[in-house]
């Protein structure tokens, strides 16, 4: 068999030779984070007043949208980057997303001189498009929706010898976007509870490795009813696919769940709960409104669930701001007037 031919794969997604899904431990997260910390500003945690107000806890936004590319991932991008083996450099990285794995993965490829195609979906977020144009790689919009983007990617990857960057079945990209949990943890010590956005996984698993496992926090994720892959996985232990996913949260639609994260999460994870499609837009709406801070759709999931929870008085919570690469379209609709 070629070393880039996919194999059958444990989840819904095709599997190379190179993806090694034995799940990183806290100790590898440690060592990301020699390698983040010489490419990545260490990013700030900020206590929100409206929902600290509003909950009765200590809720505080680990500011991950102050990153360069504006979202969490680049974290683990870096990090994938500089371990990439050296017969991957000239050919150069594949990988299939929304919006912001691909801008992780192409602000690697530059800050790497790595060559990156992306495949979108056919109707993407077009400003993230261009930031990821901007980062210098080529993006291809091909498929419906995300899973079908992927497909492309993988056979592109095999076909022309490419490394495909899978957005979760990667231990470099967990352990690199873990190493936010070691900062929250380093600034926040007693954490009580992190409410983490899940689509593919990798940023909740993070925060299990780091917040959870070495601080004794309890790490909730959080889907949209609409698009529930992930929770049906990590609930009825399974890895079976979503015949859909459509909400308009593109940071967490996907249909289907990974191995690599199900497995941390279902190990590590303390719960997975959903929020109706409405109260994440409402998320977007009012923290623009209360905190003048732009999120996406994925990260007011994380928002909405807090607003949700009726067990949170009087403790310290986290929620990263995973995202604030909202299309201009979508910020018009959060917040037009009912």
């Amino acid at each position: 068999m070629s070393r880039y031919e996919p194999v059958d794969s444990p989840d819904a997604t095709t599997i190379f030779p190179y993806h090694d899904l034995t799940p990183p431990e806290p100790g590898d997260v440690y060592e990301a984070r020699e390698v983040v910390s010489r490419y990545l500003p260490r990013t700030p945690l900020v206590r929100s007043e409206a929902l600290s107000a509003e909950t009765g806890a200590e809720v505080y936004f680990k500011r991950e949208d102050t990153l360069p590319t504006g979202a969490f991932k680049v974290r683990g991008g870096v990090t994938l980057g500089h371990r990439l083996p050296e017969e991957f450099r000239e050919a150069g990285l594949v990988a299939a997303s929304t919006g912001n794995h691909g801008q992780s993965v192409a602000y690697a490829g530059r800050e790497f001189g790595v060559p990156v195609t992306i495949a979108v979906p056919s109707d993407p977020n077009p400003e993230k498009v261009a930031a990821m144009e901007r980062f210098g790689a080529e993006v291809v919009a091909t498929g419906a929706d995300y899973d079908e983007a992927r497909e492309w990617a993988e056979r592109r990857a095999a076909e022309d010898g490419l490394r495909y960057v899978h957005s979760a079945n990667e231990p470099d990209l967990v352990a690199g976007v873990a190493t936010a949990g070691l900062e929250v943890l380093e600034t926040l010590p007693d954490v009580d509870r992190v409410v983490c956005p899940i689509g593919g996984g990798s940023g909740a698993a993070g925060y299990c490795l780091t917040t959870g496992a070495i601080g004794g926090a309890e790490v909730v994720g959080v889907q949209s009813a609409a698009a529930d892959a992930t929770y049906r996985a990590y609930h009825e232990g399974h890895l079976d696919p979503a015949e859909s996913a459509t909400t308009e949260a593109e940071g967490i639609s996907s249909r289907a769940p990974f191995a690599l994260t199900v497995g941390i999460l279902r190990d590590r994870l303390d719960d997975l709960i959903t929020v109706p499609e409405a109260a994440i837009w409402d998320g977007v709406r009012d923290v623009l409104a209360d905190e003048r801070i732009l999120i996406e759709g994925a990260c007011a999931s994380a928002v909405a669930a807090v607003r949700s929870m009726d067990d949170i008085e009087g403790e310290t919570v986290v929620v990263p701001t995973t995202g604030r690469n909202l299309s201009t379209e979508k910020l018009r609709r959060a917040v037009a007037p009912e």
